[in-house]
């Protein structure tokens, strides 16, 4: 059976300040992430390091996906109801970016693995053209899990329903209970992997830091780190189910819930990111204060010896 999700609508007043928070954050974090790509891209030390790479593809993943949130919900509060086509399109690409994160990480947790166990094959292995081939893996991997579910909706529904407009959420476009059990089983797959993959490399790198090497340490920790945005990552799993449950207890409250937890699930843990690299990384340390805060700022970055991570 079919279940599409009803979505009442908030006053004015209500809509206009929620809006300016979620647009406001979301801006100043998109921001933040936009200075860590220029700066990437704009310093070969950087653009040239497998390491670097990744986490800069983690990054944009989180431009995309809070770039699609405000696009919806400010769309969403105007309009209401949006094409099917353009909702699917924005959702698609949303969801994507968010299957992105965790397969990134468990790169990202491989490649420093690498480089602490196995220090003189590590340039061989992680070259940039291979870096690049692994970002390609993973955004088919992703999208692997979201086509189908396309092409189901597209065998199942008339031309006309592409026309029509709807509140655009996942639940109210792929509305099959088979597509939303096929959707558990892929991220449940996906966390399984993950998380495999950072405990392997953890304790691995943890029996290299025994031997006292500072970089080891520095890697186990990133590691630590790479978990805890995972679980971070596992909260948009819980999204719906929080809203669900938090909505029948207090149905009163419905939108207010939707709202916070949207805000607490979507946008804060794309602060992570940032603080990971941006602000443990000396290098992009040093480069973000000239960025950010150039007139307080006398510090020459290219002086800076590279620090492993």
């Amino acid at each position: 059976m079919n279940t599409t999700t009803t979505v009442s609508r908030d006053p004015l007043y209500v809509a206009v300040l929620k809006n300016v928070i979620t647009v406001v954050l979301s801006l100043a974090i998109i921001y933040i992430n936009g200075t860590l790509v220029h700066i990437f891209r704009k310093h070969q030390v950087f653009n040239t390091n497998s390491r670097y790479i990744l986490y800069i593809h983690l990054v944009m993943n989180d431009i995309f996906m809070l770039a699609m949130m405000i696009l919806l919900q400010v769309l969403s509060y105007i309009l209401f109801t949006l094409n099917v086509s353009f909702c699917i399109i924005m959702l698609m690409i949303a969801v994507c970016t968010s299957l992105n994160n965790p397969l990134t990480l468990a790169a990202m947790a491989l490649e420093c693995y690498l480089a602490i166990c196995f220090p003189l094959r590590h340039p061989q292995i992680c070259t940039v053209r291979k870096t690049y081939i692994v970002i390609a893996v993973i955004w088919f991997l992703s999208s692997l899990t979201i086509l189908p579910d396309l092409f189901i909706v597209m065998a199942i529904r008339p031309a006309e329903y592409f026309h029509s407009r709807i509140f655009c959420l996942w639940a109210n476009v792929f509305t099959s209970p088979i597509l939303a059990k096929k959707k558990d089983v892929s991220n449940i797959l996906f966390l399984v992997i993950v998380w495999l993959v950072l405990f392997y490399t953890y304790f691995r790198i943890l029996f290299t830091a025994q031997a006292a090497s500072a970089n080891a340490k520095k890697a186990k920790n990133t590691v630590l780190l790479h978990g805890f945005q995972l679980l971070l990552c596992m909260l948009s799993y819980v999204h719906s189910i929080s809203i669900e449950g938090l909505s029948s207890l207090f149905p009163k409250e419905a939108l207010a819930i939707r709202y916070v937890i949207s805000l607490l699930i979507q946008v804060m843990p794309r602060l992570i990111s940032p603080m990971v690299y941006g602000i443990r990384d000396k290098m992009f340390r040093q480069h973000l204060k000239r960025y950010l805060l150039p007139l307080n700022s006398n510090v020459h970055p290219e002086k800076v010896l590279k620090r492993q991570i």
